[in-house]
C-alpha cells in the first residue's frame, strides 16, 4: 500500500465519513471512494459496509486498521520529532483551550515537546467562549484548540484534531432526565441557554445552539449567559436546557442537572488554531505533537 492509501484508509477507519476523510486529507470526495476502492482490491475483500446513513468497518477493516496502526503511529511521532529539531522549537508557547479535556491534550503535547526539547516551554491558558478569538488576534496566544467551526480570513484552521459527542444538560426531574437519550427535534420542547456575547461568531453561535430544528421548528430561547459556567445553575433552576460535549458530564458535575446523549446530533469537531499573519514554523511543529497527544489519548479512550 502506498502512503495516500495508507492515510486515506485510516482517516476513513477514524471518521466512518467520506466527507470528512476527504475534508481532512485536502481531496475530493469521489478520489477518497477510489481510493478505497482500489485499496480493497489490493487486499481482495471488503474493509467498509457502506448503507445510505452510515459506513463501518467489516472485521477484515477492523483487522487491517489494527494491524496499520502502530507503524503509522510511529512515523508520524518520527516526523514530528525531526520537525522539532530543524525547526528549532524553544522558548515560550502560549496555547489557549476553550474546554478542559482540550487542556489535558495541550499539556499532554507539551510533555512530548519538553521531552524531546526541555528549553522549550508552553503556557496553557483558557479561552472564554463568549470571545473565542480575542487572546489570539490580541497576541496573547500562539494557537489554540477549540470548538469549530472557525471560518475568518486572518485565522488559520488545521486540520480536525478530534470530536466527541453532544449531549443536552436538563434539570434533574425534568421528564428529558429520564430518558436515555434525545434528539434534535427536542430542542424546541424548551427555552435553549447559550453563551453570547458581540464577539461570537454568528455561524458559530447558530451550529452549536440552533435556532430552528431540522425539521424547521422553531427553538425558543432562554437566558444568555456570559460564561458558560452560568448555564448549570440557570438549568437547574429549571430556566432552560443547554446543548454541550457529552465529555462535560464528568468535568462538570452538579447536584441540579443531567447530562443526556444526543442521538442524531453531528459530533462536536475540535481543532487547532492561528493567526494566519504568525504562521511559524514552532506553530506547526506543535500542532503535530497536538495531533499526536490527541491520537494517544482516543486510542487510550477506546482501549486500543
Amino acid at each position: 500500500m502506498e502512503r495516500q492509501e495508507i492515510e486515506a484508509f485510516l482517516t476513513l477507519a477514524e471518521e466512518l465519513h467520506f466527507g470528512r476523510t476527504a475534508e481532512r486529507l485536502g481531496l475530493a470526495q469521489g478520489r477518497i471512494s477510489q481510493i478505497i476502492k482500489k485499496v480493497e482490491r489490493t487486499i481482495g475483500a471488503p474493509l467498509f459496509e457502506r448503507t445510505s446513513r452510515r459506513v463501518t468497518l467489516t472485521p477484515i477493516g477492523r483487522q487491517l486498521r489494527d494491524g496499520l496502526l502502530p507503524g503509522h503511529r510511529q512515523i508520524q511521532r518520527a516526523v514530528a520529532e525531526a520537525r522539532v529539531a530543524a525547526r528549532g522549537l524553544t522558548g515560550t508557547l502560549r496555547t489557549g483551550y476553550s474546554a478542559p479535556w482540550c487542556a489535558e491534550i495541550l499539556i499532554a503535547a507539551a510533555d512530548l515537546l519538553h521531552v524531546r526539547n526541555p528549553a522549550a516551554q508552553v503556557q496553557v491558558t483558557e479561552v472564554q467562549l463568549y470571545d473565542p478569538l480575542g487572546p489570539l488576534r490580541a497576541g496573547a496566544l500562539d494557537l489554540q484548540l477549540t470548538e469549530l467551526p472557525i471560518d475568518e480570513p486572518d485565522v488559520t484552521v488545521g486540520p480536525v484534531v478530534f470530536s466527541a459527542p453532544r449531549a443536552l444538560i436538563v434539570p434533574v426531574g425534568h421528564p428529558f432526565a429520564e430518558r436515555a437519550s434525545v434528539s434534535l427535534e427536542d430542542y424546541a420542547a424548551e427555552p435553549m441557554i447559550t453563551v453570547g456575547g458581540g464577539a461570537v461568531p454568528a455561524y458559530w453561535h447558530e451550529h452549536h445552539y440552533p435556532s430552528a430544528t431540522p425539521s424547521g421548528r422553531a427553538v425558543p430561547r432562554g437566558p444568555v449567559a456570559t460564561y458558560w459556567h452560568e448555564i448549570l445553575p440557570l438549568v437547574s433552576s429549571g430556566k432552560g436546557v443547554s446543548p454541550t460535549c457529552l465529555w462535560a458530564a464528568p468535568y462538570f458535575a452538579h447536584p441540579g442537572i443531567v447530562h443526556v446523549p444526543l442521538d442524531d446530533a453531528p459530533p462536536i469537531e475540535y481543532g487547532i488554531l492561528w493567526p494566519t499573519a504568525r504562521d511559524t514554523p514552532a506553530v506547526r511543529a506543535f500542532a503535530d505533537l497536538i495531533r499526536q497527544a490527541a491520537a494517544r489519548r482516543t486510542d487510550h479512550s477506546t482501549g486500543q
